[in-house]
């Protein structure tokens, strides 16, 4: 039986008019986020961490122990603060913890791998802080689900204690756009196409491998991670590689 409200959903994507600008689609992407309001009583504080601009969000009487570090989505190339404010502000309140969105650098000014470099340092930032890291939830979607486990590797690689968990929804894990489901849900998929994904993977990388470990984690030894939930939906084209 289809679902009414993704049925809705799916159509109002459908109508977006097609842009190829970079820059235009990073405004309309911020101002599709900036469409839903803040609650009115979401606080949100700017910071800096370790160099990163990011900001806190929370609500009241939310855990002041635990943390939500937040990627954004967007191909490493577009999304912001700005884009994902509504919806990481209300995870935050879902998992009754505070949450720090991250602005890391994008492509093509800043290719793969600034954003794994600032994943980290927004890590050790936490820790500076006082979270245990084991409080601590890495979180992201599309290219952010990516960055979530490229991050936990690099955790891992650098010697630091692993976060509580990581959450990824409808990850992007694999530069080279494989997979049978790239192909069979192309016709259902209105938000991911194989040649778009494609150009989004040739300006992140910058000529780097496409099977780096920390560019595509689907390569990567996930020996030692900390727990993963990953979600995504059956009618998606990164159905495959996130199973």
């Amino acid at each position: 039986m289809s679902d009414p409200e993704i049925g809705a959903l799916r159509a109002k994507i459908l109508a977006r008019p097609a842009v190829s600008d970079i820059g235009e689609r990073h405004k309309n992407m911020d101002a599709r986020g900036l469409a839903y309001a803040l609650a009115p009583d979401v606080t949100v504080e700017k910071v800096s961490a370790n160099g990163v601009p990011a900001e806190w969000t929370a609500t009241p009487d939310v855990a002041r122990d635990a943390a939500i570090l937040y990627f954004h989505g967007g191909g490493y190339v577009i999304g912001s603060l700005d884009s994902h404010r509504h919806m990481v502000s209300e995870a935050g309140r879902a998992a009754n913890c505070v949450a720090l969105a991250l602005d890391y650098r994008l492509a093509p000014e800043h290719p793969f791998p600034a954003p794994v470099e600032d994943a980290l340092a927004a890590y050790r930032y936490l820790l500076a802080q006082g979270f245990a890291a084991e409080r601590i939830a890495l979180a992201g979607d599309s290219a952010g689900g990516g960055l979530v486990v490229a991050a936990m590797v690099a955790i891992r690689e650098a010697d630091l204690p692993q976060p509580g968990c990581g959450w990824a929804l409808s990850p992007w894990i694999d530069m080279e756009v494989s997979g049978e489901s790239m192909e069979s849900k192309t016709a259902v998929d209105p938000s991911v196409q194989k040649p778009g994904v494609l150009d989004l993977a040739r300006l992140y990388l910058g000529g780097a491998d496409p099977r780096s470990p920390l560019a595509s984690p689907l390569y990567a030894d996930l020996t030692g991670l900390a727990p993963l939930l990953i979600q995504v939906g059956a009618a998606e084209a990164f159905r495959a590689k996130a199973r």
